[in-house]
Parts: structure tokens; sequence; C-alpha cells
């Protein structure tokens, strides 16, 4: 263990602590400019967070799959994918919650006022928003199972499947209107007129948020894989972790600012995104290059299991219409569990 602290451990984390200054910038950037694109299409907070936020904030994920798809090294982004979508949400929607009741419960000793009315982070929801929520939560959670029975030669079928299903659904968000209070929200004909420099803008900054994530989880990978930690957990712990760094941002930021839609369609909409696209990617790009899938999914049991966890009791929390600082805790003591499970099998 004392080996790792060398030059090259000092070099990495003060990459990791300048990344972390662009990533608050660039993290600011998307907030600002996304809910002004919600505001002016009216596709609302939650589909812009799933749809333009989530694509540009599934990039690590998709750079890892690409480079695995080629290089024989599936088993890292199946992990990497699953392992995402339990951080997206237990750990996101955990800290966010957590850090939002805290928040408001200093805000009241102090007497101060505070811009949320209550620390619950599930919004009013329009019908369609709340489609697109249960939809790539039902994806993030069935896709995982059908992996456990597939098999190697079936792997680039399924891929295909998966890839298609990104694609329709895409176009299908693309099409939809809220309805609600957000959609009356008044837009200056001057913001109109920017509609295109804002989606620039926002991309630019998503981008921005991806790279300085990039550069984080480089480090982290290096100071890992000195210290011996297999593929399987790098990818399903620290590679997952890192590679989630921008929803991470942008959500507890967005949950912090008011704008919880935002922060839902983004968690979820990475989650559907790992799981159609990424995991789509994983299996069917190889059977182009002439390579097989030869992955044993049965090592991913305890995160398929965890996954399943997860995605029941945001299912039941969802229902409610409740997530509070005591479903927060809830989510963060699930992926303690988790880590702890991980590390140690």
């Amino acid at each position: 263990m004392a080996d790792i602290f060398t030059l090259d451990f000092i070099k990495n984390i003060a990459i990791i602590a300048v990344a972390l200054i662009f990533l608050n910038i660039a993290s600011d950037a998307v907030i600002k400019y996304a809910t002004k694109i919600a505001a002016i299409t009216k596709l609302g907070k939650t589909s812009i967070g799933f749809t333009l936020i989530s694509v540009s904030t599934t990039l690590p994920e998709l750079t890892v799959a690409l480079s695995a798809a080629v290089s024989g090294g599936a088993a890292l982004s199946i992990g990497n994918a699953i392992g995402s979508n339990i951080f997206n949400i237990s750990a996101i929607l955990g800290i966010g919650a957590v850090i939002l009741g805290i928040r408001i419960f200093t805000s009241t000793k102090r007497n101060k006022k505070v811009k949320v009315k209550n620390c619950n982070i599930i919004p009013n929801l329009d019908t369609s928003e709340l489609s697109n929520i249960e939809f790539g939560l039902f994806i993030a959670s069935v896709v995982p199972l059908i992996l456990l029975y597939i098999s190697t030669e079936a792997a680039w079928f399924v891929g295909l499947i998966l890839l298609v299903l990104f694609g329709v659904y895409l176009y299908r968000l693309s099409k939809a209107r809220i309805t609600t209070e957000e959609a009356d929200a008044e837009v200056t004909p001057q913001e109109k007129s920017k509609l295109k420099q804002f989606v620039l803008f926002t991309i630019i900054g998503a981008l921005g948020v991806v790279i300085s994530a990039n550069f984080m989880v480089e480090s982290a990978i290096a100071i890992a894989t000195t210290a011996g930690v297999s593929q399987q957990v790098i990818g399903a712990t620290i590679v997952a972790l890192g590679t989630s760094i921008p929803e991470l941002t942008i959500g507890v930021k967005a949950i912090l600012r008011g704008h919880p839609n935002l922060a839902l369609g983004n968690i979820i909409g990475a989650a559907f995104f790992n799981t159609t696209l990424i995991l789509g990617v994983t299996l069917f790009v190889p059977v182009l290059t002439g390579a097989a899938v030869l992955v044993n999914m049965d090592v991913y049991l305890n995160l398929i299991l965890f996954s399943i966890i997860i995605n029941t009791f945001f299912w039941y929390f969802l229902s409610r219409k409740k997530i509070t600082w005591q479903e927060g805790i809830v989510f963060l003591t699930i992926y303690a569990l988790f880590i702890i499970t991980t590390l140690t099998a």
C-alpha cells in the first residue's frame, strides 16, 4: 500500500482537484441553460434531463463501451453500466435528499428563508414526464435480468434490439410536450430566438462536465490499478462511480436549486441509456468486428440483485410521491451495502 504514495499518486490527486473546479463551473452552465430550453420548447425539465443532458453525460459510459467492444473487455463495460445505474438512483437521489434536508433544517434554525418549500424531491409531474420515468426505470430493471439468461450466440441480437429501442424511444420523447404549469412559464421573444444558442451552451457545459469527470476517472483508475483491484470491481465501483460524476454533480445541484424534475430526468434517462445504448453497443459492436462476447453473467449476480432492490424501492417511493431525507438515508444505506458486498465478494 505504501507504494501507492508516489509522485504519480500526488499527480493524480492534483488532476482530480483541478478537474473538480472545472466540473463545478460546467455543471452550473448545464442547469442554467437546460432550464431555459425546457421553458422555450415546452418539453419540460424532466424530458430535457432525460434526453439532452442524459445523452451528453452518458458519454463516459459510451466511451468505455466502445473501447470494451473492440478490445474484448465486455466485462468492464457491463459492470460499469449496471453499477452506474445503481449509483445514479441510490447515491445521487440519496445525497440530494439528505443534503436538501440538512440545508432546510439549518436554514430553519437560523430563521432564514429557503427557496424550497419542503425537503420532498419528487415534484408534480406531467403525465408524459411520469411515463418517461416509469418506462426508463422499467427497462433498467428488466434488461439486467434478461442478460442472465442469454447465450453468447444470441448476445448480438439482444444488443441490436436494445439499440433499436434506444433510437425509437428517443424519437418518441422528442415529440412529447408537457401541459403543467411549467409549460406556462413566460418566455421572452429574445429568449426564444436564442434557443439554438442555449442548446449549444448546454451541450458544451455537459461535455465540460464529462471531460472533467474523465480526468478524475483516469486518475482514480490509475490509483486503483496500482493497489491491485480487479477489473470487475473497478468497473462496478470506481469506474461506475467516476463515470457517474456528471449525473451526480448536475443531479445534486439541480435538486438543491429547486429543479428536481431536471435531476430525475437526468438520473433515469442515464439509467435508460446505460441499459439500452451502452449495453447495446457492448453486445452488438463485437459482431461487426467478427469477435464474440465472452462474458460469464453469473459474476454480475450481486450487481443485478442490488439493481432490482434499489429500483423496487424507487418504484415504491415514486408511487408515494415522496423522497425526503429519510428515504435518502435508505438509498445511501443500500448503496453502502452494495459497495461492502462487492468489495468483499
